[in-house]
């Protein structure tokens, strides 16, 4: 890891087709960001809502120097893309494509010893949340579940946490 990250942590879900839908938001959020640091990605019941559909999740850290208000715009526009009808009122309580929900701005190692409970309520990201930290600041945390294994454009990922950065020098292609 770098001396210093700053940037933001998202919470990243999916749970209509989710095993294409996951693939597509890593990849298009590649498309606006050279790197992505991901805990791996685990298959969560509907926490809240009434849906037999499981959603696929994972815990993203983008470094980056953009304002939360043009990352929002972005998620937004990959949710959108997606298929997931953003002006829906009821949109929180149904089955949805694509969901990025910035969790917080965050930079390591000063934030390295935040607890996920100060980040989000959403209990069931919290060991995803500290995977990530593990991961980010090199410290050991063994996983408690095997995470789901995704693979697109020649990448594989979701079975542990990774970072994906992206090379223009192979034509784009994504490696890890």
């Amino acid at each position: 890891m770098k001396t210093e990250q700053s940037g933001f942590l998202l919470g990243i879900g999916s749970n209509i087709n989710p095993d294409e839908n996951f693939k597509q938001i890593i990849v298009l959020l590649l498309n606006s960001f050279p790197s992505l640091s991901l805990s791996r990605v685990l298959r969560i019941p509907p926490i809240g809502m009434n849906s037999h559909r499981d959603f696929l999740n994972t815990v993203v850290f983008i470094e980056t120097s953009q304002s939360e208000q043009d990352l929002k715009a972005i998620c937004n526009a990959i949710e959108i893309k997606l298929g997931r009808d953003r002006n829906d009122p009821a949109r929180k309580m149904k089955d949805r494509p694509a969901d990025l929900d910035i969790l917080t701005h965050i930079s390591f190692p000063d934030d390295k010893q935040r607890e996920p409970a100060d980040i989000t309520d959403e209990y069931f990201i919290y060991p995803l949340l500290e995977e990530l930290f593990a991961f980010l600041t090199g410290s050991d945390q063994p996983a408690q579940q095997p995470g789901v294994s995704l693979s697109t454009e020649g990448l594989t990922f979701g079975q542990t946490a990774t970072t994906i950065h992206r090379h223009t020098s192979t034509s784009d292609k994504r490696v890890s």
